[in-house]
């Protein structure tokens, strides 16, 4: 007979908890390939030398890097801010008018289908616990897993950004000056059916729908680039 668990051995995971890291790494990561292999297909479209293409390349990973940091720091930055603000108008309200925000809160709890009379006392026992976070999570919707966390966000985005966009760099330092242009587009294109189907797994999505999305608008990328590059390059 084996041994019964406690309701305390039962553990979730839920897959929400990743949001705010998996948001940024697969944006970081998508836009490293997509930017950076478009960037040396399309220099090297141009007719341009080894060289040439990589040192656009690289240029183009350190500025998109950097780029992508500063980017995620401000905008989660502003969603942070945003949420401290209304934090503390709420602070405020529970401090001065404590009655009318029990009642706000119950009325909550009734239009999720508590009846008035356990809505209270719902609402009575919550507040007395911490009313702060009663009302930062059922009035304001927010929580601690999907709380703004710019560093977090800018680092993952940065980091994922400068590991997708080596990919093509080695991809064309090793390849034949001849072989570039095909040679990075596949393997980019290889790479964003790789990572379209990580994300989609990790974000409990369908798989086939999250490769083929990334990899479409990538393969337009570097379709249009390419165009772009020889378009140039047969002008000069």
């Amino acid at each position: 007979m084996s041994p019964r668990r406690s309701p305390s051995a039962h553990a979730e995971r839920h897959r929400s908890e990743r949001i705010g890291w998996l948001r940024a790494a697969v944006l970081g990561a998508d836009d490293g390939i997509v930017s950076t292999a478009s960037l040396v297909v399309g220099v090297a479209a141009a007719q341009a030398d080894r060289s040439g293409v990589l040192v656009a390349g690289v240029a183009g990973l350190v500025a998109g890097a950097m780029s992508m940091a500063a980017g995620e720091y401000v905008s989660v930055s502003s969603q942070a801010d945003t949420e401290a603000a209304d934090l503390e108008r709420e602070r405020r309200e529970l401090a001065s008018m404590p009655g009318p925000e029990r009642e706000e809160l119950r009325a909550i709890y009734v239009d999720r289908g508590l009846d008035p009379e356990l809505a209270g006392r719902v609402a009575d026992q919550l507040m007395a616990r911490d009313a702060l976070a009663a009302h930062a999570r059922d009035e304001l919707g927010i929580t601690e897993v999907h709380r703004a966390r710019p560093v977090q966000a800018a680092a993952a985005s940065a980091a994922t950004f400068a590991g997708g966009a080596a990919l093509p760099l080695v991809t064309a330092a090793v390849l034949p000056p001849g072989g570039i242009v095909l040679g990075v587009s596949l393997v980019s294109l290889a790479c964003l059916a790789l990572l379209g189907g990580l994300a989609a797994g990790a974000g409990g999505a369908p798989v086939a729908k999250g490769v083929l999305r990334v990899t479409f608008w990538g393969a337009l990328a570097l379709a249009i680039t390419a165009g772009v590059g020889r378009l140039f390059g047969a002008v000069v």
